[in-house]
């Protein structure tokens, strides 16, 4: 079950609070082209009402779900110190592919580089014969030409006339380390992939930039995990398949947030390549975090939160202090901080939480990050994400028990898409909230966000 809110009509009409999901499912047309010219906007300007909303709501959300246990939590650890991550869980399989150290580079982005077939245990049970892993040029976070590796996989059977439409898979957290790479095994996602597969789209799953390719990931950075995403489209087009220029992207979670940014100017981008973007899939998509990331230091509430949580934040600094060196963000760390950042770059998801569950936070800072000159602005030009400036339709889908991305944030950035939709700032929009939780989201919402893809993609 999910409640909807209704998409944008032509007619004026008295809008319902978007804090108050209506049950009915949207019917308007949905475009296919767009007869407004929108142009790529600045990072937003946020109000003081909303910056201080987005910390009350998001520190009373954590505050109560720290004491929540999680299936996988270890015992609540004393003191401030973070123990040492377990050894990695799983051991990645590169399908003999391995360009951790060393890519040959092409001058241009969007380039394929190579191709290899998956390995056996890698690939998706829906899909057929052509199921790879590639390596592609695009550009990183430095504006330098950069290496990124993806998975494909496309399906069964005969391609339709015009070939197979397309769906760039934007991943959530998996972690920073080389260890933690989807396309060589740390796929937490597996099963919505291969439903999408199923339903009879070519999926084109990017690592991003960093992961396992030389060089450091940038989490959370908008700009440069869209510029990855929308390349491994442009790259996958140059293998010997039957693919259709129709694409799509859809995401979850840090994914979500990626697929956000790739629809905020996907189609100026991919329309050079000869692709037709139509629209975009965000599930459990973040927002307004870097307004609560601004207020950390050694004064934050010595509350300690779900390892999770802890996790999205160093890594996070981690991404932004590599992508920023010009701004010191190590100056405001202690030297316990220091190392969990430095941890972040390395560790997977799945061992670093474990390692930070019960953890307070707050011993990493020496100083308030906000004391670093400059940095306020820079992290919301690194991770804001865009709330208007959408030329195609965009669903999103949010869990109403949600923690990791807290439910009151979601009302906040999804309202906001929404609302700016009857300003004519955006096409389409639709939101779907779920009685479920971060993951959950991913499963419930298919079979609407399908209905959706089917639409866009006609």
């Amino acid at each position: 079950m999910s409640v909807t809110y209704p998409a944008r009509r032509q007619e004026t009409a008295v809008l319902p609070l978007p804090f108050l999901p209506r049950t009915t499912a949207p019917n308007a047309t949905v475009p296919t082209t767009s007869t407004r010219a929108i142009t790529r906007t600045a990072p937003r300007t946020v109000t003081p009402t909303a910056i201080l909303t987005a910390a009350a709501l998001t520190a009373a959300t954590l505050t109560a779900s720290a004491s929540m246990p999680t299936a996988d939590a270890s015992p609540l650890i004393p003191g401030s110190a973070m123990p040492e991550p377990m050894a990695p869980i799983i051991t990645p399989d590169w399908s003999g592919l391995d360009v951790r150290d060393h890519v040959d580079l092409p001058s241009d982005p969007g380039i394929l580089i190579d191709a290899v077939p998956l390995a056996e245990n890698l690939r998706m049970p829906a899909g057929g014969e052509t199921q790879q892993r590639i390596v592609y040029s695009t550009i990183d976070q430095h504006g330098e030409i950069a290496a990124s590796t993806a998975a494909v996989f496309l399906p069964q059977g005969t391609a339709p006339e015009g070939g197979w439409p397309v769906i760039a898979w934007a991943h959530g957290t998996t972690g920073m380390g080389d260890n933690c790479t989807p396309s060589a095994g740390s796929r937490n996602d597996k099963d919505l992939v291969n439903q999408w597969v199923d339903a009879g789209y070519a999926v084109v799953a990017s690592d991003y930039t960093g992961m396992g390719t030389p060089g450091l990931m940038s989490y959370f950075n908008g700009e440069a995990t869209a510029t990855s995403v929308v390349d491994s489209v442009i790259a996958v087009h140059d293998l010997e398949a039957d693919l259709s220029t129709r694409w799509a992207v859809a995401g979850q979670s840090q994914g979500g947030g990626a697929a956000l940014h790739v629809a905020h100017g996907a189609s100026e981008r991919s329309a050079a390549a000869g692709l037709d973007y139509r629209g975009a899939v965000a599930t459990g998509a973040p927002g307004y975090i870097e307004e609560v990331m601004i207020l950390a230091g050694p004064s934050s509430p010595p509350v300690p939160l779900p390892g999770t949580l802890s996790a999205y934040l160093l890594y996070t600094l981690a991404g932004f202090r590599e992508a920023r060196p010009d701004l010191d963000v190590d100056s405001v760390l202690t030297d316990e901080g220091r190392r969990m950042v430095d941890t972040a770059e390395t560790t997977c998801l799945r061992e670093f939480r474990r390692a930070l569950d019960g953890v307070n936070i707050a011993s990493a800072f020496s100083a308030d990050l906000r004391s670093v000159p400059g940095l306020e602005s820079a992290l919301r030009a690194y991770m804001s994400t865009p709330t208007d400036g959408y030329d195609r339709p965009v669903f999103l889908g949010h869990g109403l028990l949600d923690t990791d991305v807290p439910s009151p944030i979601g009302m906040m950035v999804n309202s906001q898409l929404w609302v700016n939709q009857f300003a004519g700032s955006n096409e389409q929009v639709e939101v779907h909230w779920y009685p479920t939780d971060h993951s959950g989201v991913m499963s419930q919402s298919f079979g609407d966000a399908a209905a959706f893809m089917t639409r866009i993609m006609a």
